[in-house]
């Protein structure tokens, strides 16, 4: 870990955060040399915390080889600029052991996923992602989303119960519920917006004191990403509506056409932009040639 907990939170707390897809080659494994290319990108536009092997790098999709390779070689591109978070999840055994292989590595954190499919009541999301937490030494964001969302008193019982989780990150995009939830914890967590294409809740998030999100569409529109989350932190709301009207409003129309798309897109949006990173692994697909089209003159009525 190349940063002190406070700093871990800061990163958090402050800046864009990206979420870069993970590269494949032609075969569907995973390429190393792209990927180190992307985080030098990423970086190099100004993002204060990268997330790893995340929802928009398919963690659902990649097995215990494909994550301590993305693990290793993301430390040993980032060295340290800005802190690394990876991503854990599934089983309380499985979550465990990918949280060491990130931690073993040098990440600075975990982003704890939801348990896989199953329904499942507070109290048993409190005791599985406690049990992940108390398995690593490392800090821990946890992900409230899916068939793991908690409520504020359960949240507020998952940070007294673990010392190192530092942040949570909001999947569900209820404002109320999540203005509860920080009106109750308190600064004893950082707060992160997480639904898919954060930015076009970004401003209801800030309005409760959520200063940043991640941003997936970085991957391949990262100027103008970065212009949105600088706009939005200094007031400037003509530059915060042109966008979302412009880019975030068309694309989440697109998006929502078909399922698995708030990752498919992002794919073949790096693709149009000249930064392939391959095609996603099933069950998700790529966009067929209309959307496609249809994302390529999103992009260019924006560059």
């Amino acid at each position: 870990m190349a940063f002190s907990v406070e700093q871990i939170r800061e990163a958090l707390s402050d800046g864009l955060l990206s979420f870069p897809v993970t590269d494949f080659d032609a075969n569907g494994k995973f390429n190393a040399e792209t990927y180190k290319e992307r985080l030098e990108a990423f970086i190099a536009h100004g993002v204060s915390s990268i997330f790893i092997a995340g929802g928009t790098g398919e963690f659902f999709s990649l097995d215990e080889e494909d994550f301590r390779e993305i693990v290793e070689v993301s430390v040993a591109t980032v060295k340290g600029r800005v802190p690394v978070i990876a991503a854990a999840g599934r089983s309380i055994k499985d979550a465990s052991k990918f949280s060491n292989i990130a931690a073993d590595a040098g990440c600075d954190g975990i982003l704890l996923m939801p348990p896989f499919l199953t329904e499942c009541p507070e109290d048993g999301v409190v005791e599985y992602a406690s049990a992940v937490m108390a398995s690593a030494d490392i800090q821990f964001v946890y992900y409230n989303r899916g068939n793991g969302i908690l409520s504020a008193e359960s949240v507020k019982e998952l940070a007294a119960r673990n010392p190192n989780m530092v942040a949570l990150k909001d999947g569900v995009g209820n404002i109320a519920a999540l203005n509860d939830t920080i009106k109750t914890v308190g600064d004893r967590l950082v707060y992160i917006g997480g639904v898919p294409t954060a930015e076009i809740f970004a401003e209801a998030y800030l309005s409760i004191g959520v200063n940043t999100y991640s941003s997936a569409a970085y991957n391949f529109m990262p100027e103008m990403a970065m212009n949105f989350y600088k706009a939005l932190r200094a007031g400037d709301k003509a530059t915060v509506t042109s966008i979302i009207q412009n880019f975030f409003i068309p694309f989440c129309r697109l998006r929502d056409t078909k399922k698995g798309y708030a990752v498919s897109l992002i794919k073949a949006g790096v693709a149009l932009q000249g930064m392939p990173a391959g095609d996603v692994r099933p069950p998700l697909t790529m966009p067929n040639d209309a959307d496609l089209a249809a994302l390529k003159a999103i992009i260019e009525q924006n560059k």
